[in-house]
C-alpha cells in the first residue's frame, strides 16, 4: 500500500524589499523537497498582495516582477537609484487568501524574508488557520526581525553586544541633531545604519562622518518607518546554524569574508566573491562562547523551528558579540544556512525533512492545549 505523500504548501514572495531573495529561496526549497514523500504546492504573495497558486505561480510572480524593474538596471531585481531593492507601495487591496491554505495542505514553508514574511504577519494568518508551519511563531519572528527590540531582548538576559541607538523616521526629522549628538557622544564614527525591520543587508550603509550618517539615515528609512544605528568596530563575520524547538541544536560556525567593504547585499548576492570559510577559526573559548550565545538567544526570542545566528568577533581583543538572529534565513543550496548544515552532516534534503518534522510536532503539541476555560 502506497504511503501517503504529506501536501507541503510552499509560500513565497510577498510585500517585501526581499521579495526577490524569497523566490530565489523558494526554487532551492521545492526543488529538493522528495516527491516521492511530500506533494507541492506552490503559492505566491505578489508584490500587490496578489495570491497565486499552483504550478503557475512562480512564474506569474516573475512576470509580474519583469514589468517592475526600472530601465537600464544591471541586475533584474537591483534599483541602482536608491542602492539597493525597490521599496514596495502596494497600490491595490490583497486579494482574498485562498481557500487552499487552509484546506488543502498539511503543513506550510513560509520561505519567506522581511516584513510581511518574516515579522509574524503570515505566520500569524497560519495560526489562525490551523496550519502547521515552518519555523518561529508569531511573537519570535516578530522580535527577530525588530533589530531594536530583538537588541533590548538580547540586552536583559545579558548577551553581549554592539552599542547602538534606534530612532523612528518621524523622530529623526523632529530632531536628528540631538540623536547625532547622542551616537557621536556614545560611539561615533565608523558606524552602521540599516533599517530595523528589514534583512539581505537591504538599505544599509556605512557612515564615516556626519554627512555619511544623514544621507544614511534617509537611505534607510526608505524601507522601514524605524531605523537604527550601530557602533562600526573592525570583526570578523562568524555564522551558526540552529535547529530544534525545545532543545536547539547548533551547527558549525561559518566565517565571512566580504567582497566588499563589509557584507551588503552586493557582496551576498550579485559580486559572487565574498568568501565562506566553514568551518570557521575559532579558539575553543571562541567556540564554546558562541554555542552559548546562540542557544540562549534563540531561546530568549522563544524561537522554534530555525534560525541562523550572526557574531562579530572583535579582532583586537578576540571579544564575541551577537549581532542578530534571522528567523528566516536565505534558504538557496549555497545560503549560509544549509550550507552550515551540510558542514554538520546534514543534506539539503535532510534538512527539510527535519524542519516539517519540528513544524507538525509544535502544531500538535499547540492542539493538545484547551481551548475553552469550564467554570465549575
Amino acid at each position: 500500500m502506497p504511503v501517503k505523500r504529506i501536501k507541503v504548501g510552499v509560500v513565497f514572495g510577498g510585500k517585501s524589499g526581499e521579495h526577490e531573495v524569497s523566490l530565489q529561496s523558494a526554487k532551492s526549497v521545492m526543488e529538493a523537497l522528495n516527491p516521492h514523500q511530500y506533494t507541492i504546492v506552490p503559492i505566491g504573495i505578489s508584490k500587490s498582495g496578489r495570491w497565486h497558486v499552483g504550478k503557475n505561480a512562480m512564474k506569474a510572480l516573475e512576470e509580474e516582477q519583469k514589468t517592475q524593474v526600472p530601465s537600464g538596471s544591471s541586475a533584474s531585481f537591483i534599483n541602482q537609484q536608491v542602492g539597493g531593492l525597490t521599496p514596495i507601495v502596494p497600490k491595490s487591496p490583497a486579494a482574498p487568501v485562498p481557500a487552499t491554505l487552509a484546506s488543502d495542505v498539511d503543513v506550510v514553508i513560509p520561505v519567506m524574508h522581511g516584513t510581511y514574511g518574516e515579522d509574524g504577519s503570515i505566520q500569524g494568518l497560519l495560526e489562525l488557520m490551523d496550519v502547521a508551519y515552518v519555523g518561529a511563531g508569531v511573537l519570535a519572528s516578530a522580535v527577530g526581525l525588530d533589530k531594536i527590540v530583538m537588541k533590548q531582548v538580547f540586552g536583559s538576559v545579558g548577551l553581549p553586544q554592539v552599542r547602538y541607538v534606534g530612532c523612528t523616521r518621524k523622530t529623526w526629522q523632529a530632531r536628528s541633531n540631538d540623536i547625532i549628538r547622542e551616537i557621536e557622544e556614545s560611539f561615533g564614527y565608523p558606524c552602521f545604519v540599516k533599517p530595523a525591520n528589514l534583512g539581505s543587508s537591504v538599505g544599509i550603509s556605512k557612515a564615516k562622518n556626519r554627512s555619511e550618517l544623514e544621507r544614511a539615515v534617509e537611505l534607510a528609512a526608505q524601507y522601514d518607518r524605524k531605523v537604527i544605528i550601530e557602533e562600526g568596530l573592525d570583526v570578523r563575520e562568524v555564522e551558526v546554524a540552529v535547529l530544534g524547538n525545545d532543545t536547539p541544536q547548533i551547527s558549525v560556525a561559518g566565517e565571512i569574508v566580504p567582497s566588499n567593504e563589509f557584507y551588503d547585499y552586493d557582496a551576498k548576492y550579485i559580486g559572487g566573491a565574498s568568501k565562506l570559510i566553514i568551518p570557521a577559526e575559532l579558539t575553543e573559548e571562541q567556540r564554546s562562547a558562541i554555542d552559548r550565545y546562540a542557544a540562549q538567544a534563540f531561546q530568549a526570542i522563544d524561537c522554534s523551528g530555525l534560525a541562523r545566528i550572526d557574531f562579530f568577533i572583535e579582532k583586537s581583543t578576540g571579544r564575541v558579540l551577537i549581532n542578530e538572529i534571522n528567523t528566516m534565513p536565505g534558504f538557496t543550496r549555497y545560503s549560509m544556512y544549509p550550507k552550515l548544515w551540510e558542514a554538520s552532516g546534514m543534506s539539503y534534503a535532510n534538512l527539510l525533512d527535519t524542519l516539517i518534522e519540528l513544524a507538525i510536532e509544535r502544531n500538535n503539541e499547540k492542539r493538545e492545549l484547551r481551548r475553552s476555560f469550564d467554570v465549575e
